[in-house]
């Protein structure tokens, strides 16, 4: 490394809000004490049960035990006072002199016995058979029935908590599951959503009518039912939301759209009626609903004649929601969607959901904006540009942005750095769209000036194709499913693209199978995804640009979403005759067998230059794009446009490096396939309209 010192930006900001404001504290956890109350209380008691039971049972004098013999004499001698006949033929009373007796009488005594007593005078009386079970006895029993259900009781109060609230759940599945920001709310605002400045000033207006109505009712303006936000996954549609909810001055109400499914029919749309009771209460009021595709979906797809399952019951409860508030109670739906197309007619009319908000992938200037919130907190170098990361990353969302700043501040504390390096970037870029970067000492000696050759292809067409994108950087460096990478950089983002552009994109991506055939003069399997990108592109020059004279100006395209890439299938298995087919087929192998040629011929015409690129790469491995220009004896594509030459290749980066490492430049690329030898080509092309590679 050269002697530059790296300096730290003086700028400390708090990091971006990751979302809304942590939830309240939860109540204080109860003393450990409580918990031993209730058993410490039943000991008590039972130990009070038993003292009492044990005073019942205090010890009396022992009575005299006389024979029945002895007995009948004292009766006769007129010496018992009193006698105690039981069942069970025990007898027990007073004698005349006071002292207690016990005797048994036998049961053949009958009812002379009692003549003799009565003649006697002795009081008689008679009781059942008296109880000989002891009093600890007697309070085990108690303690057998009662401790079970004191336990019982005291595992309900124990777990009482978490019961209400399962309880609760089970009572209350119609209850809405938004959440509610009252008087606190996220800290997130329209300042920490970077970009989107047309869309926020869509919804800044809603958020405006709601906290001043009365500057639009003088117009006679009235405030939209509903607004839709749409686009692509990672573009900071629910972020956006947030930020609405930290500016207004009004209750917010979030809510996901998947909460409202459930098993058992009727139970969301009970709970949009009760959330929607609750917006009223707190009227004005805004409620969020992420997701929104989800209950939204469009109804009729059943082939039943009457569908009645619990997603058609939901939507068409919001439906009549929407037609049912009154606008003058202020209530506003905001909801976001990345799959539009599948949201039901009914959903999408004027009165329900106005305006539809088309949040699309950032430009170059947002993407910079982006990056700049994701870096406040994070320590920067002086040699990071973060205009020129925002140019390397066409076709990256918000949370892409987001993730590549976090793999770079990764990258740094691998090597116990705390500032984050130019470099840090372009290898964070590199994992994502790549992988892990492996050593060539992976590849054979065989595979690696095979990989060498193909990358050379590449790069040379590049430099040499006067509407092709800059090379930025060469590298025969495995990573992830390639094993070489050519890297290209484009000068400006490019919203639509000439025949001139695509032809010679077309060339590049041939310019290693071009590069294979003059030096080996045979192809290989390091090709197979060049030709596969290359006859997708080809493919709809003719059937969707109307770049073929043989079909003429008619254009098929291909069906799915335009947020996800456009991965879904035709619009119909063929919409064209056997014969169109038959005409497309031709006409795409013209294409790529003239940009072959044309790879051919310009390989061929700069031999030397081929050579001395493919001898650089074996010795450095990776080469920057000022280096491959230089070997080509041609000017830089920035050169030949009048724009800076810099703004091309980051030369400042390039001298930062050891003379054995070229630059790490933020570019568009072309890739090889794992399975493969060497390269195979994948252009990031710029812009929003092309899918990120």
């Amino acid at each position: 490394m050269t002697g530059r010192q790296e300096v730290t930006m003086s700028r400390q900001a708090s990091a971006p809000p990751p979302g809304d404001r942590p939830a309240s504290p939860s109540p204080p956890d109860r003393p450990g004490w409580r918990s031993f109350v209730l058993p410490v209380a039943v000991l008590l008691v039972a130990v009070a049960f038993g003292i009492w039971l044990g005073v019942l049972d205090r010890p009396r004098p022992t009575p005299t035990t006389l024979n029945y013999s002895d007995f009948l004499s004292d009766v006769n001698a007129r010496q018992v006072k009193t006698i105690t006949l039981e069942s069970s033929g025990r007898a027990a009373g007073t004698l005349t002199n006071g002292h207690d007796y016990t005797t048994v009488i036998p049961t053949q005594a009958g009812s002379e016995l009692l003549g003799r007593l009565e003649k006697a005078g002795v009081a008689m009386t008679a009781t059942p058979p008296a109880n000989t079970t002891s009093g600890w006895s007697q309070v085990l029993m108690w303690l057998m029935i009662l401790v079970p259900f004191l336990l019982l009781a005291w595992w309900f109060q124990h777990l009482g908590r978490g019961t209400g609230s399962r309880l609760e759940g089970a009572m209350g599945v119609g209850k809405s599951k938004a959440k509610v920001f009252d008087s606190e709310r996220p800290d997130t605002t329209f300042a920490d959503v970077a970009g989107y400045s047309g869309a926020k000033a869509e919804i800044s207006e809603v958020v405006d009518f709601l906290r001043a109505p009365e500057r639009y009712r003088l117009a006679g303006a009235v405030a939209p039912r509903g607004v839709l936000m749409i686009g692509p996954p990672g573009t900071g549609k629910t972020l956006l939301a947030r930020a609405v909810a930290g500016e207004a001055d009004v209750p917010f109400l979030s809510v996901a759209g998947s909460s409202f499914v459930e098993m058992f029919v009727g139970v969301g749309a009970a709970r949009v009626r009760d959330l929607f009771a609750e917006a009223r209460k707190r009227a004005p009021a805004i409620v969020f609903v992420d997701e929104v595709d989800a209950i939204g979906s469009r109804r009729g797809r059943s082939t039943s004649m009457v569908a009645s399952d619990e997603r058609e019951q939901t939507l068409n409860q919001l439906l009549s929601e929407m037609d049912g508030f009154d606008p003058a109670v202020g209530i506003v739906v905001l909801a976001a969607t990345n799959r539009p197309e599948v949201l039901d007619p009914a959903l999408l009319r004027p009165g329900r959901f106005d305006r539809q908000v088309t949040i699309p992938l950032p430009t170059l200037a947002e993407r910079a904006s982006i990056l700049a919130v994701h870096c406040r907190a994070k320590h920067l170098a002086s040699d990071v540009d973060l205009q020129v990361v925002a140019r390397s990353t066409p076709g990256f969302s918000g949370a892409d942005l987001a993730n590549l700043t976090n793999e770079a501040a990764i990258c740094a504390v691998r090597e116990n750095r705390s500032v984050i390096r130019a470099l840090d970037f372009d290898a964070a870029r590199d994992r994502i769209l790549l992988g892990r970067r492996e050593g060539s000492n992976v590849l054979l000696p065989g595979e690696k000036y095979a990989v060498a050759v193909h990358e050379s292809g590449h790069a040379l067409i590049a430099a040499l194709s006067e509407h092709a994108d800059p090379v930025a950087k060469v590298t025969i460096l495995p990573a992830g499913q390639t094993l070489g990478t050519t890297e290209q950089l484009p000068l400006v983002e490019r919203h639509l693209y000439s025949e001139g552009y695509l032809t010679d994109t077309l060339t590049v991506r041939l310019g290693g199978r071009a590069a294979e055939l003059v030096v080996f003069g045979h192809g290989s399997t390091g090709a197979g995804n060049d030709l596969a990108q290359a006859t997708e592109l080809a493919t709809k020059m003719v059937r969707e640009f109307g770049l073929s004279s043989e079909l003429g100006p008619v254009g098929y395209p291909q069906g799915g979403s335009v947020f996800l890439g456009g991965g879904g299938a035709e619009l119909s298995s063929r919409p064209f005759a056997e014969a169109t087919q038959a005409t497309i087929d031709i006409e795409v192998a013209r294409l790529l067998r003239q940009a072959e040629h044309r790879a051919v011929d310009l390989i061929e015409s700069h031999h030397d230059a081929l050579e001395r690129l493919i001898a650089l790469l074996l010795d450095r491995e990776t080469v920057g794009g000022e280096d491959v220009y230089a070997l080509v004896g041609t000017a830089a594509a920035a050169d030949r446009s009048g724009t800076a030459p810099a703004a091309t290749v980051a030369p400042h980066r390039a001298a930062a490096l050891p003379s054995g490492r070229a630059a790490h430049n933020p570019s568009d690329r072309t890739t090889d396939g794992a399975a493969e030898p060497h390269g195979a080509e994948v252009v990031l092309s710029p812009g929003r309209e092309q899918p990120r590679a």
